[in-house]
């Protein structure tokens, strides 16, 4: 299963969820989130990261020729589109989208099914928020394409592994305060999804 850290505002961050075998990190380009970064900044970010991670910059309310200049700018590798968008939007980017699904219902899950999509609790503000989901809404569906979001932590991610979800993704439940991860968390998160490691290559 693919673990996604997102909010990620430091080179010191990217690289120790690098280390700890994170597949991809989240930047969020979200001027009202604690978790905000400039371009600036998370180009210094992306020159620095070695290959093969995958790069996903987090949006709400951005236009498609702005997300797809960010993603130019930045060095983002994927467009994760964190508001209510319709097919066409996806057509109109450039860059390659992530829809995210706000479930506030079990029908919800399935909305853009035949994308690769987080799918995250429902809540006023975007993001961050730690409200979990419920599983049972993920019991006989193909959650094959499904990155699972919302309120999961180090001690409650192994309640997820059996759904058959491609992914995880998480902020909040890693962070030792708002925009800086907490090492061991991601560490502990990301072992309890793959697997302790017993050593180096």
């Amino acid at each position: 299963m693919r673990v996604k850290i997102c909010g990620i505002t430091s080179i010191e961050d990217a690289l120790e969820a690098v280390d700890a075998r994170a597949d991809a990190l989240g930047f969020v380009f979200y001027e009202k989130s604690p978790r905000y970064i400039t371009v600036e900044q998370a180009r210094a970010i992306t020159e620095q990261l070695p290959p093969f991670v995958e790069r996903v910059a987090l949006f709400v309310d951005k236009r498609p020729k702005e997300v797809d200049e960010i993603c130019r700018k930045s060095g983002m590798s994927m467009a994760q589109i964190h508001f209510d968008v319709d097919e066409s939007y996806f057509h109109a980017l450039n860059c390659k989208p992530l829809p995210v699904v706000r479930a506030s219902s079990p029908e919800d899950i399935l909305k853009f099914e035949s994308h690769y999509r987080i799918v995250d609790a429902y809540c006023e503000a975007y993001g961050g928020a730690g409200k979990r989901l419920n599983l049972e809404w993920f019991e006989g569906i193909d959650c094959s394409k499904i990155i699972l979001a919302g309120g999961l932590t180090p001690k409650n991610v192994h309640e997820a592994l059996g759904y058959g979800f491609y992914g995880v993704d998480v902020s909040s439940g890693v962070e030792m305060e708002k925009g800086k991860k907490d090492p061991v968390k991601v560490r502990a998160f990301i072992d309890a999804v793959k697997g302790e490691r017993c050593g180096r290559l």
